[in-house]
């Protein structure tokens, strides 16, 4: 596999967090480098982490996983945005609480955004791909488009308030049903 290649197809894998990025990082009250490392980090980490578990797993397991991937991806990603929405019609006093870049939203955030890397490792393993390059380039680009997206997300939160926080949780839920509608059409 070429670098162009590689590289467009690390792009596409993380448009998905980046636009996960852009709302997390538009609801949080302060954005911190402690926020950007995090999210970043982690976005990175198992957009690397999804491939080579992939390439591992093999047909066997794969085509389980397979035919439940898409739904996880939508189960978490429709959870997150719901809570989402729910946490910005609460209370101004909860939403500067909320932090989705700790704990159990932030592992949810980076498994659903991640889930379609598991299937591009195993196609790198039925190609005969070494898998440890492709990996580090699929989560360094993941890493820097998540920070990117959180610091263009809070310049539009600033701005926009607990609007933006409802158009994130939106945004979450449409990009589940888009992977959802990809993998039932397709």
């Amino acid at each position: 596999m070429d670098v162009i290649a590689l590289t467009g197809l690390a792009f596409a894998l993380a448009m998905d967090a980046f636009a996960v990025a852009l709302g997390t990082g538009a609801i949080l009250a302060r954005l911190t480098g402690r926020h950007l490392f995090r999210l970043g980090f982690h976005f990175g980490l198992f957009q690397a982490l999804m491939p080579v578990i992939g390439w591992l797993a093999g047909q066997t397991v794969m085509r389980w996983v397979e035919a439940w991937d898409h739904w996880i991806a939508f189960g978490l990603l429709a959870l997150i945005g719901c809570r989402m929405i729910h946490e910005a019609c609460g209370s101004e006093e909860k939403s500067a609480e909320r932090d989705p870049t700790r704990g159990l939203s932030l592992v949810m955030l980076s498994i659903a955004t991640s889930i379609d890397a598991l299937a591009v490792g195993f196609s790198l393993s039925i190609l005969g791909v070494s898998i440890w390059f492709p990996a580090l380039v699929i989560g360094l680009v993941a890493g820097a488009l998540t920070v990117a997206g959180m610091l263009v997300g809070g310049r539009i939160g600033s701005r926009w308030g607990s609007r933006v926080e409802i158009i994130g949780g939106l945004v979450l839920i449409s990009i589940g049903i888009k992977i959802l509608i990809q993998h039932l059409s397709g």
